[in-house]
């Protein structure tokens, strides 16, 4: 079962991390949709699409600054004991599950490759 079907059901029984990511994909759809209405001229659709990501960024926490990243990724550099680029994967992999909603994926990639000398 879809896990939008069943939070439109039951969305009592849903894990806060579930809801989460719920939450997220909603909004980078929303936001995905401004940029092509914006592209497309528009503005009437931007301006609901842009309304409905701020109300849905309102549910995730807030955004961490880039030193708070840049420690937070360090940290688990050290702890996943990565030392080149090639351990790229498994870093990503753990601060992907770690910084969820927290801070957006491009910003995780481009610290970890900047850290690990890429």
């Amino acid at each position: 079962m879809c896990l939008r079907r069943f939070e439109l059901q039951k969305p009592h029984l849903l894990l806060p991390e579930q809801r989460k990511a719920e939450i997220l994909f909603l909004l980078l759809k929303r936001r995905e949709s401004a940029a092509i209405y914006k592209e497309q001229n528009r503005p009437d659709l931007y301006e609901k699409e842009v309304a409905e990501a701020d109300i849905l960024e309102k549910y995730l926490p807030a955004k961490m600054s880039e030193e708070e990243l840049l420690i937070i990724i360090k940290g688990i550099i050290s702890r996943v004991g990565a030392k080149s680029p090639a351990d790229m994967g498994k870093v990503m992999g753990v601060a992907t599950k770690e910084l969820a909603g927290k801070a957006d994926g491009k910003e995780i990639s481009a610290k970890v490759k900047q850290l690990l000398g890429s």
